[in-house]
């Protein structure tokens, strides 16, 4: 049986929201769990809406509630980036041939190159069957780009020209990590660079994507709106820099800055030593109140979509909202829980998409969902 607060919801939600929308919003409230509970890996997949499920279960939900205008340009720039990072993070295939593999993939999707990939070896070192997949079907993804008018295929290749770029500089500035030996960043401006590259540019691809085909006679601080895009994909990848931490350092990488680490006297070897934890919280919570500003701007982003753009209000939410409980987590945390991933439950993830899919028509109800108490951000990335 529906719990009362349940059906107060719903009672309210269908005096607040008109009948078209009404529909929209029960049929997503209503297969958000079964969605949610699909299997991630679909070796079988022939379609390209097959590949994109067994990608990402997470994403495609996420692409499932778009507006069909923006779904193919958008589903394809994710397929195509998680291709890229897939060649990127086969780290049994050595640096120089994946670096290779990178180019001849960018050469390709830019249509400088037209003779056919193969990446049966790529794919054969794959222990993912959804990864495995993708490097195999590389070549139904490129065809995609052919369906593209030319003003969404420039926007296509924009955005993995950046992805791409990012995905080559950490893969050179890495090249020497290992087990015992950490590499890190020097300064602040490499983080927010490196955020930027692989995330933030697809906060301003979303946003000229969503501005050309949903609203764009819609009026709006264009400078603004943007920006907020930009730091709307460095926050997210922030929020998983932050939680993923150990696991960088048990690989050689540490993407907190030394200049930052200098200043705390701590060095990336020790940072979870629990002799030095009084030093590390304080530096790793500064990190926190980055990423949370960065979420918040992400919400302004999102509040300032017109509202009834309920989709993509929806899209955008649903990653601030599991953002910023990860947030919450990681604040709770001491030096020993960090050292193990901390996660939103799959229960919690269905209590924010539904409760925000029943918010979503309600503007009071919607401007409470996400509450960030971060320290103000520079719009450069840097605590102010």
């Amino acid at each position: 049986m529906p719990s009362e607060q349940f059906v107060k919801n719903r009672i309210a939600l269908e005096r607040a929201a008109g009948a078209g929308i009404r529909n929209d919003l029960l049929t997503i409230a209503a297969g958000l769990c079964s969605i949610e509970r699909q299997p991630m890996s679909h070796p079988a997949a022939d379609s390209w809406n097959d590949l994109l499920r067994a990608t990402s279960r997470s994403f495609y939900l996420t692409l499932r509630v778009l507006p069909a205008r923006v779904r193919p340009q958008i589903g394809l720039a994710y397929l195509l980036a998680r291709t890229t990072d897939t060649v990127a993070d086969t780290e049994i295939v050595p640096l120089a041939q994946r670096l290779d593999a990178l180019q001849q993939l960018r050469a390709r999707i830019l249509g400088r190159r037209s003779s056919p990939l193969n990446f049966g070896e790529l794919a054969r070192q794959q222990a993912v069957s959804a990864e495995k997949l993708l490097l195999e079907k590389v070549e139904a993804s490129l065809a995609q780009l052919q369906t593209l008018s030319p003003a969404d295929l420039k926007l296509v290749r924009d955005v993995l020209t950046t992805i791409t770029s990012g995905q080559e500089l950490d893969l050179r500035r890495f090249a020497h990590a290992a087990a015992g030996k950490i590499v890190a960043l020097e300064t602040a401006a490499e983080l927010d660079e490196y955020t930027y590259r692989v995330a933030g540019c697809v906060g301003e691809f979303w946003t000229k994507i969503c501005r050309a085909h949903l609203f764009p006679n819609v009026r709006l601080d264009e400078k603004q709106f943007l920006a907020d895009g930009i730091r709307f994909g460095k926050g997210l990848q922030l929020v998983n820099i932050l939680r993923d931490l150990p696991a960088d350092l048990k690989n050689g990488r540490c993407y907190l800055p030394t200049q930052r680490l200098d200043e705390a006297k701590l060095l990336p070897e020790t940072l979870f030593a629990p002799a030095n934890e009084q030093k590390f919280l304080p530096l790793f919570h500064d990190y926190l109140d980055q990423a949370e500003a960065h979420l918040a701007a992400g919400w302004r982003y999102t509040n300032t979509l017109p509202f009834g753009q309920f989709r993509v209000r929806l899209a955008c939410a649903w990653p601030i909202l599991l953002g910023g409980k990860t947030l919450v987590k990681l604040r709770a945390a001491r030096v020993i829980e960090l050292q193990q991933r901390v996660k939103v439950s799959r229960g919690e993830v269905r209590g924010i998409l539904l409760r925000s899919t029943l918010a979503s028509p309600v503007p009071c109800w919607w401007r409470n969902l996400y509450a960030s108490g971060a320290k103000a951000v520079a719009s450069d990335g840097n605590l102010a």
